[in-house]
This record gives C-alpha cells, structure tokens and sequence, in this order.
C-alpha cells in the first residue's frame, strides 16, 4: 500500500512531555507530591543551588523523519508583534511528519487513532540525513507544539501527513540558536 513519502526529510529530534514522570514526586519524600502545580497544572519550579530553580518537567527525546513545510514563510519564522513596550518576536515553526513514521515509533493512540505529537511537547533540534546538528532551538525560550493537524491523504486513501506547527511560549522569545 503507498502512503506517499516525505520530500527531501531531515530528522527533527521532539522532546514529548512524559506526563507521569512530571507526575511523579519531584523533591522525594519533600513538602511536594506531585511535579504539577495543582492550581495551575503546570510543571512546578524547584529549587537549584543557582537560585534560578529548574522545573519539575520531564521529556522524552523521539526522533523522526520530518520535512520543513515550505509554505512556512520568513515573515512567520521570526514575526514581531507589536506591545507596549515595543516589539516581540514570536517565533512559528512548521514541520510535516508522516503517519508512517509515527505509526513505527509507536506515537499513535491505539483507541482513538490520534497522533501523540501534540501541545505541550517541544521542538528540540533539527539534524541532517548524516546526523549533523542543522539547529538546535534552546529551553527557554523553546518552540513548543501548537497544534498538530492531519493534512494529507495518499494514494491508497489513507491518511499520510500530519503538520505540526511550533510557537514560541516566551513572549521575548524567539528560534534560538
């Protein structure tokens, strides 16, 4: 059966939020029970030796064969948005994975079908076919997943393609480096 395949991919390395292991007690045995605020359900600050704190989040590191969607445009990389203060940039990133390629690294959910990619996970680096280091997007500001769409149907009737578009969290953030 032929899905279609990727145009020119490269490898997109995605740090996938592991919900149990921020889940589970982040300062063991300490006043937490959780690495979530139970107020705003979000990875807690703990405290470092460097006073800045690090956060109770945990990730899995997946790689997967992407394309750049090329109706991304530079105006959409690095956007400003107008503040008071003056302007911000807000970084937008989009990559195309194929359902293959989810479906072998085993990122699709069994009962409702959906893809695993999805907001709250981040855009770590993007590699060559070589595994050469293209650019790596650091955290913070990071480029977290907005939204993950399937947009492609192959030739067989099948869906093949899910676009996945990555934003900047930090308002004074930006691609990194």
């Amino acid at each position: 059966m032929n899905r279609g395949r990727l145009i020119f991919p490269i490898t997109a390395e995605v740090a996938r939020l592991d919900l149990a292991g921020t889940a589970a007690d982040p300062d063991s045995g300490g006043p937490l029970t959780s690495g979530y605020d139970p107020v705003f359900r979000e990875p807690v600050m703990l405290p470092s030796s460097d006073r800045l704190g690090s956060s109770a989040r945990k990730e899995v590191l997946v790689q997967l064969p992407a394309q750049i969607d090329g109706l991304r445009t530079q105006e959409d990389y690095e956007r400003l948005q107008m503040v008071a203060s003056g302007n911000v940039d807000t970084a937008l990133f989009a990559l195309i994975f194929h359902f293959a390629d989810l479906e072998q690294a085993s990122l699709i959910d069994g009962t409702t079908g959906r893809a695993l990619i999805q907001p709250g996970d981040r855009l770590n680096a993007l590699y060559r076919p070589d595994g050469t280091l293209i650019q790596s997007f650091p955290d913070p500001p990071g480029l977290y997943v907005r939204e993950a769409t399937p947009i492609g149907i192959g030739p067989a009737g099948d869906r093949n393609l899910l676009r996945v578009l990555f934003h900047s969290r930090d308002p004074g953030g930006g691609t990194g480096g």
